[in-house]
């Protein structure tokens, strides 16, 4: 396989881990005003979200503008943007286009319609926002890293090595698995590195990423240190009852409503199928 082509899929990595929405049971309805109460104090709260599911974009945009009205944001982090991207240096008026600039914002992955009101929220308190993802370039370096496949546990490698298989729907070879699972561990190490510099004291800092990242067994958790306090937090679309989940991997599950149903096999499938 070509690099252009192996660099295409591990772009796809991230839609592993954004896939990762397991059913459970309902469970008390509450503002999610106070839902977040009940997480604080916190240095770190990590929001895991699916990506294509507008109420939990929703659900980000009431926790930036609750957090910020009380003056306990620290920063706003993104998995949407990457490392060393920032509005520290703008103006709490500065317009929609010179943040999306600021963070170089990439509309065709990520839509602003969808992230944009969470982000300028953050910016119109004087908050910064700042890129926690590994850049482009070094997700292609981080795939021949040997040294990656021991920082987790055995048994956690493994679920991350099959989250990659099912969220690329069981059809990349399995010599692209290790490689693609580097990456995500790659990726998960950046933002937790991100979050850790961004800590104040007394305040709070927000991550916005896909719900696999946040995982306490095989995510960004994993990457930080012990004393930090870090809550994380699954927003999931509820549709049924699954007694088999394991809901120890968060801290808290806040329900949202569903997103609309797509086959993102059948195209990640017909994707494959392309000429290169």
């Amino acid at each position: 396989m070509s690099v252009r082509r192996l660099w295409t899929v591990a772009l796809a990595v991230g839609l592993a881990a954004c896939a990762f929405t397991p059913a459970g049971p309902h469970y008390a309805d509450a503002s999610r005003a106070e839902r977040l109460q009940q997480l604080l104090p916190a240095d770190i709260i990590l929001l895991g979200e699916q990506h294509d599911a507008p109420d939990h974009q929703q659900v980000h945009r009431i926790v930036v503008e609750t957090l910020a009205s009380r003056k306990l944001l620290a920063a706003l982090a993104l998995e949407m943007a990457s490392q060393g991207q920032s509005t520290a240096g703008l103006a709490n008026d500065a317009s929609e286009d010179a943040v999306r600039q600021a963070l170089q914002w990439n509309n065709e992955g990520w839509p602003w319609s969808a992230y944009g009101p969470a982000v300028m929220a953050a910016v119109r308190a004087g908050v910064p926002v700042i890129g926690a993802n590994l850049p482009q370039l070094q997700m292609r370096a981080a795939m021949a890293r040997v040294e990656l496949d021991s920082l987790l546990p055995g048994p956690a490698l493994k679920a991350q090595q099959q989250n990659i298989r099912s969220g690329h729907c069981d059809m990349l070879p399995e010599s692209q698995i290790t490689p693609m699972t580097r990456v995500q561990i790659a990726r998960d190490m950046a933002m937790a590195e991100t979050l850790a510099k961004a800590v104040q004291t007394g305040k709070t800092v927000v991550l916005l990423a896909g719900g696999g990242h946040v995982d306490r067994k095989l995510g960004v958790p994993l990457h930080l240190a012990a004393g930090v306090k870090v809550k994380a937090v699954l927003i999931r679309s509820e549709v049924r009852a699954d007694p088999t989940e394991d809901s120890s991997s968060f801290d808290a599950m806040w329900p949202a409503q569903a997103a609309p149903v797509t086959d993102y096999c059948a195209k990640f499938g017909a994707g494959r199928r392309s000429p290169t």
